[in-house]
């Protein structure tokens, strides 16, 4: 069974950083093409980031040059590390495969306040 567990949301004041964290049982990361998506209230989810297997990275261009996706193969975790946050930034972000191939996990919720 996959899970996917995000981690590392929080509270931060515009201009700020944070670093999510997406642990993946079940699946073996280096053959997959995952990303992040994220979900604000009243809107649909949207696709933030992805990285294949090969370390390929593709951005939303609402966070090129802010976000950066990487992985851990040995530890089968993916990340998001944003940087620059701003109030439009905030929403709970989700890890999945490009296709979301698999169940949603309970997300990480990401508030930029001042």
């Amino acid at each position: 069974q996959v899970q996917l567990v995000e981690s590392g949301g929080g509270l931060v004041q515009p201009g700020g950083s944070l670093r999510l964290s997406c642990a993946v049982s079940g699946i073996t990361l280096g053959f997959w093409t995952m990303a992040w998506f994220r979900q604000a209230p009243g809107k649909q989810r949207e696709l933030v980031a992805s990285i294949t297997g090969g370390d390929t990275t593709m951005y939303a261009n609402s966070v090129k040059g802010r976000f950066a996706v990487s992985k851990d193969s040995a530890k089968n975790t993916m990340f998001l590390r944003m940087d620059g946050l701003k109030p439009e930034d905030a929403a709970v972000y989700y890890c999945n495969t490009h296709s979301a191939s698999f169940d949603w996990g309970q997300g990480t919720q990401v508030t930029v306040s001042s």
